[in-house]
Formats: structure tokens, C-alpha cells, sequence
């Protein structure tokens, strides 16, 4: 496989150079592995920090900012990061008013920042943390549990809002834990990501085939197919969606691209979700469409969903400044 990378082992340290050298607004810690907003710790403020494996950009260095994530911890290529990353981003962004952590359901995440919790703490920093596991392609109860996806921005994206408003620790807390609860996500893989270290494909897909609830590592999917349409694509994710969830407020909807996916091919099956969701009686809030939770180069898409009312609405509409996703002031 063609990568545009020098060696494989750099690819995260060239990677947060790169950001440190674009972004004057980010503090760029390439050697400890920590991207923290320049103005942090913003008084009064409680600090929201997240992280996970590199693969997955802009997620979560890319939500640093404003309105969003005040720190982020990209580990090695799908690997989780460690806790003494997640200790030094505590640490960096606590004003004395608590810190959220907010973590992907994935074991390695789950341990490293539950560890860390328990280390800050001992540092006099107050944390709490909220799980996000929002894949509906596996059962609630099945194995750990449900993984975390495309979930993860909207939960970063309205407790960061709440949190620039100046809300206490608990009130964070309880606006990402809601939104955490009710978003469903479901992914297609069309082709699957190749990881630098491997320099291929990390799992076969045969041609004229698609995956059906694939997960942002590659992970197997609910089950695989002949290929189809865009609109049955969609239809089939849809459903998924709505007989989980079974909305009866209006929802945030992501068409997420894998990474390899066109926005060309994007808002053509943004277009197909919107169909499918209008069939269903589902009512579009806002939409965002493009690429916000990858799996490196990996062809496909997924649909997130999260039921919004009045409240959650006004809070995703407030200012955000992040390098992935901004508007307003």
C-alpha cells in the first residue's frame, strides 16, 4: 500500500508536529502525546478531555477548542493512549472546577482512563467520566458491551457547550451522560482500512461485497452482503437506527464518512438517509455530513443519531472553534 508517510513508527509524532506547526490556537505536547486549547486552564471552567487511538481523525485532537474538548490523547494507530497521558491533560486543563473525562467503550480506553481518574484524584483533581457506547450493531449486553463511534461527537460537541457556559462538574456531567444514553450509531464498510505498521488491508473484504455494522478498527461487522445501492444502504442502516432507538424528538443526524469515502458519494447518500429517516417519521434537527470519526483510509460511512430537544438544540448551535468543526462567533 502507497502511504504518505516517512516510517511507520513516526506517523503519530509527524502527525502532531503537523498540528502543533497549523494550529497557533492548540498547545501541541508532541513528545508526552497531549493537544490541549493555548488557553487552557480557562477559569471557572470545567475541563473536558478525551483521547483514544490515532486512526480516527479529526476525532479527538481535531475537537480541541472552544465549545468543545479543552484536551485530547491520540495513542499509537488504534491503540489506546496511556494514563499518564490522560493524568498531564488533566492536569493542564483543570481551573479547580473538575474535569470530565470522556471515553470511548473500547477495554483498553475503559482501564487506561479509569486508572487515570484514580491518579488525578490523588493530584486533588475532581473527575468524573462518561462511557460512550452507542453502536447498535452489537447488543447491549454482548461481550463489553457496545462500542464507541460516531456518538462521541455529539457528546463532546454539547458537554463542551455546557461547559463553556460555566456549568458545574455535575451539570457537564449530566448533559454528556444523557447524550451519551441516547445516540445510536451504524457503520458500512465498502473496502477495509490499512494500517501503517501492517501496510495493508486489516481484514478481507472480497470484491462485490459490503460489511454491515463494522467498527472504527476494522472490527467484523453484523454481516455481509452483495453489494447494494446507496438507498438500500441507507434503508437497511435507518432501520437499525429507528428500531433501537424509536425516536419521538427531533435528532442530530452525522453522515460520517470512513475516510475514504468522496463527499460526492457522501451527500448522495446523505440525501438517501434523509429519505429513509422522512419513510420512518423521523424529524432532522441539524445534519452534518463529512469526515469527523475515521478509520484511517477505509472505505464506507456510518449514521448517527441523537434525540435533541429545545435545551440540547440551543446548545449545539452555540459557538464552537475547534480545526474539525466550527461556527458562530
Amino acid at each position: 500500500m502507497k502511504m504518505l508517510i516517512n516510517v511507520p513508527e513516526r506517523v503519530v509524532e509527524d502527525a502532531l508536529r503537523g498540528m502543533a506547526a497549523v494550529h497557533p490556537e492548540l498547545t501541541v505536547d508532541v513528545a508526552n502525546r497531549v493537544v490541549v486549547r493555548r488557553d487552557a486552564p480557562v477559569a471557572n471552567k470545567v475541563g473536558l478531555v478525551s483521547g483514544g487511538g490515532s486512526g480516527h481523525e479529526p476525532l479527538h485532537g481535531g475537537f480541541v477548542g472552544p465549545g468543545m474538548l479543552d484536551a485530547a490523547c491520540p495513542g499509537e494507530v488504534f491503540t489506546s493512549p496511556v494514563p499518564d497521558q490522560m493524568v498531564r491533560a488533566a492536569a493542564a486543563v483543570d481551573s479547580g472546577e473538575g474535569v470530565l473525562f470522556i471515553v470511548k467503550n473500547y477495554t483498553g480506553d475503559v482501564l487506561n482512563f479509569e486508572m487515570a481518574a484514580e491518579l488525578a484524584a490523588e493530584e486533588g483533581i475532581r473527575v468524573e467520566t462518561v462511557t460512550v457506547s452507542d453502536d447498535v450493531a452489537l447488543a447491549a449486553g454482548e461481550g463489553s458491551g457496545r462500542r464507541g463511534t460516531g456518538g462521541t461527537l455529539f457528546v463532546e460537541r454539547l458537554a463542551g457547550a455546557v461547559a463553556e457556559a460555566g456549568a458545574p462538574l455535575e451539570r457537564v456531567t449530566e448533559v454528556a451522560r444523557r447524550v451519551a444514553d441516547s445516540c445510536r450509531s451504524f457503520g458500512v464498510a465498502l473496502a477495509p482500512c490499512s494500517t501503517p505498521a501492517r501496510g495493508g488491508p486489516t481484514f478481507d473484504l472480497p470484491e462485490g461485497e459490503l460489511e454491515l455494522g463494522i467498527g472504527i478498527h476494522g472490527e467484523p461487522g453484523r454481516e455481509r452482503r452483495g453489494m447494494m445501492t446507496s438507498g438500500e444502504i441507507a434503508d437497511a442502516t435507518v432501520d437499525a437506527l429507528v428500531n433501537d432507538l424509536r425516536p419521538d424528538e427531533p435528532v442530530l443526524v452525522l453522515v460520517n464518512g470512513m475516510g475514504a469515502t468522496p463527499l460526492l458519494e457522501l451527500y448522495g447518500y446523505a440525501s438517501e438517509v434523509m429519505r429513509a429517516l422522512g419513510e420512518r417519521s423521523v424529524v432532522p434537527a441539524r445534519t452534518l455530513v463529512g469526515d469527523y470519526v475515521t478509520s484511517l483510509d477505509m472505505a464506507g460511512c456510518s449514521v448517527t443519531l441523537c434525540p435533541v430537544d429545545e435545551e440540547l438544540l440551543r446548545l449545539w448551535e452555540t459557538p464552537v472553534r475547534t480545526p474539525a468543526l466550527r461556527w458562530g462567533a
